[in-house]
């Protein structure tokens, strides 16, 4: 066992010392020892019941034979952080927790783990872990947040980000607000609709790095506590069986994680995500795959942003099984994968006897919300390297259409500018500056895509960034704009008044400026360096890749 490095002969004596002062007794010592990262905070709302999952897989380790040891992980929240410096830091904590798991898991060499997040960046930021480490491993999500009710209808947090555009229309009255933020998120859990953190919990299900259920079930409920007991005595099985996740994680994997999240509609932060987990398997996957999955993936949900059905909802649908099992009507997934269940994708479905409850909630491969994927990739000569929009999130007439370019070189510039009136139909919101490198952090924008909306502009006006966007964002967000525009991308030579064209079904975003024009301007620019009193920023911004990469470090 991979622990006896630490406990094992004459020598590790003061390591037994030690292991003795935490309450271990010297036959815990002889067993495998089994780490367990956990995310739980007061201050994050999808993990603050973190302690009773975590407590719950330890029960499971322990009921397994094993011996668990519990350590911990930071978290943001992106809601709190939205909209002011603090979002700067969200993307780059991926890569802390992903360092920081590597550490603690390398130092005190555990034999098994169990990770157990929640939010946003942490659970990509764990599964980066998982691979980098290669030690046999199970995740076991806190699990989505239940719907909010307001007067009889259901709501999120989203509603909240976009009411406040609403006051600003005057469609809604302070008082109403006050009213839906006392309500629309009624307790722990991940935020209730498909976005970041739900999008990479379900994935998990489908890359087979979580049990069926991971991305589904209702955080509140006791069957999230046997979920995560059931983790607890599995990843014993798979140590006993030497099962590590780059057995599961295959380029088969890869293909069928592309696919679901298509067919669900997930968040477009799958994008920067998904290459960073695979690469730690050593798996490339470039943004013309997404393009590829879509273009084959009917989109067979639609979520809230992009409807009105919420987590809970799809959960009682059948889950992401049943989706997975409608897939397979058109030999879209790969069955032969492995899983951590120790069978492969297709057993599991077979064994779950998985199919679809509600119609509507899960449509069919034959009458799909659309022929095509959630998310589309956009190239042109504004966009060279690519860009990203959640197309099933956007109104058939934002679809295509010819805009006109309002550039702002922050975010904030640019809600203000929203909220005071001054974004008319037709415009194009075009911020920069917002990438991994020059933000620097890349922030996540949904306060102006929520502001669009709210002020009733979400069918009339784009949004392009070399920034990111929420899961919760709908509307014709276009972000991850590559080159950025701290890297000489061609965002930075965007002047007001600029026409840009866009075509989202034909994966088409140009700036309508001819060559000799462009090439003055490019041979006149130098980017906006924008400084942080942020040491962590700085080495940041020194060391991150293009969004078309992942975001990750350079290696």
């Amino acid at each position: 066992m991979r622990s006896h490095i630490m406990t094992k002969g004459l020598e590790k004596a003061p390591h037994r010392s030690l292991l003795s002062a935490l309450g271990l007794t010297r036959e815990e010592m002889k067993r495998p020892l089994v780490g367990v990262v956990n995310s739980a905070n007061e201050v994050v709302p999808g993990h603050l019941h973190l302690r009773t999952i975590a407590q719950a897989a330890k029960d499971g380790v322990r009921m397994a034979g094993g011996v668990p040891m519990e350590f911990p992980v930071i978290a943001v929240c992106d809601g709190l952080a939205m909209n002011h410096a603090g979002m700067r830091f969200s993307l780059p904590s991926r890569e802390l927790i992903a360092d920081s798991i590597e550490i603690m898991a390398t130092a005190h060499p555990f034999d098994a783990m169990v990770f157990v997040p929640n939010c946003d960046k942490v659970v990509p930021g764990m599964l980066m872990a998982m691979l980098r480490l290669n030690i046999p491993s199970i995740m076991v999500s806190g699990g989505p947040m239940l719907a909010g009710k307001m007067r009889g209808k259901s709501v999120d947090l989203i509603n909240v980000f976009e009411a406040v555009g609403q006051v600003k229309r005057g469609t809604m009255t302070e008082e109403e607000l006050e009213e839906l933020e006392g309500c629309a998120c009624p307790g722990c859990g991940s935020c209730a609709g498909m976005f970041t953190a739900n999008s990479m919990n379900c994935l998990s299900e489908t890359i087979g790095l979580a049990l069926p259920g991971n991305g589904t079930i209702p955080a509140v409920t006791a069957a999230r506590v046997r979920l995560a007991k059931t983790a607890g005595m599995k990843v014993m099985d798979l140590l006993a069986q030497n099962i590590r996740p780059r057995d599961i994680v295959t380029a088969k994997s890869v293909h069928n994680a592309v696919t679901l999240d298509m067919a669900l509609g997930c968040s477009t932060n799958t994008v920067l995500h998904l290459p960073a987990i695979f690469g730690e398997a050593g798996l490339d996957l470039p943004l013309d795959i997404f393009t590829e999955v879509s273009r084959a993936t009917p989109n067979l949900c639609k979520l809230s942003p992009a409807g009105h059905h919420y987590m809970e909802d799809l959960e009682a649908a059948g889950g992401i099984p049943a989706v997975m099992a409608e897939l397979t009507k058109k030999n879209l997934l790969n069955l032969d994968v492995l899983t951590v269940t120790g069978q492969t994708l297709g057993q599991n479905l077979a064994d779950l006897k998985a199919k679809v409850r509600d119609p509507e909630i899960i449509r069919s491969v034959d009458a799909p919300y659309s022929p095509e994927g959630g998310i589309a990739i956009l190239r042109g000569n504004l966009a060279p390297d690519g860009a990203v929009v959640k197309q099933s999130a956007v109104a058939p007439e934002m679809m295509r259409r010819t805009c006109k370019a309002r550039v702002f070189d922050a975010e904030e510039a640019a809600v203000a500018a929203i909220l005071e009136g001054r974004v008319k139909p037709g415009d194009a919101l075009v911020i920069r500056y917002e990438g991994p490198k020059g933000g620097p952090g890349m922030r996540e924008m949904l306060t102006p895509t929520s502001a669009i909306a709210g002020m009733g502009l979400d069918h009339q006006v784009a949004l392009i960034t070399d920034g990111r966007f929420s899961g919760g964002t709908r509307g014709a967000a276009i972000g991850h704009v590559s080159p950025e525009a701290a890297s000489n991308g061609p965002i930075g030579l965007v002047i007001d008044g600029d026409i840009i064209e866009i075509d989202i079904k034909a994966g088409r975003l140009e700036l309508m400026v001819d060559d000799a024009e462009l090439a003055k301007r490019r041979a006149a620019f130098t980017p906006v360096v924008k400084t942080s009193s942020s040491p962590f920023l700085r080495r940041y911004a020194q060391n991150v890749t293009s969004a078309a990469q992942g975001a990750v470090y350079k290696k």
